[in-house]
C-alpha cells in the first residue's frame, strides 16, 4: 500500500503538470476563438491562466487522480469546456476546426517546451532537482496523452469538432448530432470495455491502444530534444 509521503510526492509531481495542461489547452480555446471572431470565453474570463476559471471537479482532478494511483498505463482529463458561438465566427465551418485544434497544439507545444527544460537540466544539472526533472517528464507524457486523447473523432472532443468541419455538411450536421452522447460513449470506452474485457480475458481497452499507438508515433522527436529515453 502506498504510504503517505509517497501519495504526496506522486501527487507534487503530477499536480502542476496536469492544471497546466487542461488550463493552457482550455485558455488556447478562448484565445483562437476570440481571434476568430467570437468572445464569448473571453466575456467569461476564460481567456486567463488562472486554472480555478477551467477546472472541472471531475475532469480535472477525480478523474486524474484514480487513474494515477490506480496504476493505469494512461492518463487522462480535461476542463470546462470553453463555450463557443461557432455562428460568431468568421467563417464557422472552417474556423471551427482552427479553435478545436489550438487546444492539443497547446498541449504539444507545453511538451515542447517541457523537453527543452529536461535538456537544459542534462546541461546544467545543477540548476535543477529531481522533483523539477519529474515534473518536466510528467509534463511531457500527460500533455502528449491529453492531444492524442483530444483529437479521438468523438464529439464533444477536439478530434471531433475537426471532423465537423472537414465533413460535408448534410454529413457534418448528422454527425453532430452524436455530441449528446458523446460523455456516454467516452465512459463507455474508458471504463466499462475494459472492465468487460477483463472479466471476459480480453484486452479491449480501445482508448488506451489508440493513445498508447499515438504516442509512440510522437515521443521520439521529444525523446531526441529531451536526449533522454521517457519511458
Amino acid at each position: 500500500m502506498m504510504d503517505v509521503g509517497e501519495f504526496l510526492h506522486g501527487l507534487s509531481v503530477w499536480a502542476l503538470p496536469v492544471l497546466l495542461a487542461v488550463t493552457l489547452h482550455e485558455a488556447a480555446h478562448a484565445i483562437a476563438a476570440r481571434k476568430l471572431g467570437d468572445d464569448t470565453a473571453y466575456q467569461l474570463g476564460r481567456v486567463t491562466l488562472n486554472p480555478l476559471k477551467h477546472i472541472d471537479p471531475f475532469g480535472t482532478i477525480l478523474l486524474p487522480v484514480v487513474l494515477i494511483f490506480s496504476g493505469s498505463p494512461f492518463i487522462l482529463g480535461w476542463a470546462k469546456p470553453v463555450p463557443v458561438r461557432f455562428g460568431r465566427l468568421g467563417n464557422p465551418k472552417r474556423d471551427m476546426i482552427f479553435v478545436a485544434l489550438a487546444g492539443p497544439v497547446s498541449n504539444l507545444l507545453i511538451a515542447f517546451v517541457a523537453a527543452i527544460g529536461i535538456a537544459v537540466i542534462g546541461i546544467v544539472p545543477d540548476i535543477a532537482t529531481v522533483w523539477v526533472f519529474e515534473n518536466f517528464k510528467n509534463a511531457i507524457l500527460i500533455n502528449l496523452m491529453l492531444a492524442a486523447f483530444n483529437m479521438l473523432p468523438i464529439l464533444p472532443l477536439d478530434g471531433g469538432r475537426v471532423l465537423t468541419g472537414l465533413l460535408p455538411t448534410p454529413l457534418a450536421i448528422k454527425f453532430s448530432q452524436t455530441e449528446r452522447f458523446g460523455m456516454l460513449i467516452l465512459l463507455v470506452l474508458i471504463f466499462a470495455l475494459p472492465f468487460v474485457g477483463r472479466e471476459l480475458g480480453m484486452d479491449l481497452n480501445v482508448i488506451g491502444y489508440i493513445i498508447r499507438t499515438v504516442m509512440q508515433g510522437m515521443l521520439p522527436f521529444f525523446e531526441a530534444i529531451a536526449n533522454l529515453n521517457l519511458i
